[in-house]
């Protein structure tokens, strides 16, 4: 998974191409942060192929302008525009969110693809500045753009959260006490924006949902080029992930809203 914790000029490009116009989010305005990683890259390809309007954001503003170069080009008439964003800053954020919703009139979903692992060799020698980087990485940004997020998400009237989790946080081992507690609270915040939609629905139901992927590990293609006799037994390929992601809005929001989805076996 990618960054998203930087500061920068905002780049925007937008393809000039033309659309088949029948893609299933078709209309949908779709933010993903921590975009320049594998993982966010195959995202940004699969909602533009979907065809969302798509608003990437990355730490890294040479690697976010390789993703969003990509995916413009990969899919004609998507368009897909890159904002630097300090995700540590939560008026930045909510500015992010702000302009987006401005500028496109709507946002429907965010896809939260910031990532980040520290470990150790046994739980004695854990390094508390481990958990110090964790926290801002996996629990700041999830606090920072759920906050920001959260209403345009509601007036969308179809919105969605989406966290990318890990399945360590379900069952940590010695080695990985901080990764698997900031995984296991930013959890544990999704689910609580995920209450707070089904407050603001009531009888009528959320008007928005939030819900955790779980995974295990991503791979992706050239993780197996690099190492082509291993299994990478449970873990999730990152065009796959896109594909889940992709298919939430298929489901109704009181299906998906304070859920945990696993996308490999339960520890």
């Amino acid at each position: 998974m990618g960054g998203g914790v930087s500061k920068g000029n905002e780049e925007a490009t937008t393809m000039s191409t033309a659309t088949n116009g029948n893609g299933p989010l078709e209309g949908r305005v779709v933010a993903v942060a921590g975009a320049a990683g594998p993982a966010g890259r195959a995202a940004l390809l699969r909602l533009a192929e979907a065809g969302a309007t798509v608003v990437a954001a990355d730490a890294d503003a040479a690697r976010l302008a390789e993703a969003v170069d990509a995916a413009r080009y990969a899919h004609g008439g998507a368009t897909v525009v890159g904002d630097t964003v300090d995700l540590l800053d939560l008026g930045a954020t909510r500015a992010w969110a702000d302009r987006t919703e401005k500028e496109f009139g709507r946002v429907d979903g965010l896809v939260h693809l910031v990532g980040g692992w520290r470990g150790s060799a046994t739980f004695a020698e854990t390094d508390l500045a481990d958990w110090e980087l964790l926290e801002k990485l996996l629990i700041r940004t999830v606090q920072h753009t759920s906050l920001a997020f959260e209403a345009p998400l509601t007036r969308s009237g179809d919105g969605r959260y989406v966290l990318i989790s890990a399945a360590g946080a379900s069952r940590p081992t010695a080695g990985n006490a901080a990764y698997a507690a900031a995984k296991a609270a930013a959890e544990a915040w999704t689910l609580a924006l995920g209450d707070a939609f089904r407050k603001a629905g009531g009888e009528a139901g959320p008007p928005a949902a939030a819900t955790v992927l779980i995974i295990k590990a991503l791979v992706h293609d050239a993780m197996r080029a690099e190492r082509p006799n291993a299994k990478f037994a449970g873990f999730t390929d990152v065009k796959d992930l896109a594909e889940t992601i992709v298919g939430i809005w298929s489901r109704p929001a009181q299906e998906v809203n304070g859920t945990r989805q696993w996308l490999t076996p339960r520890p």
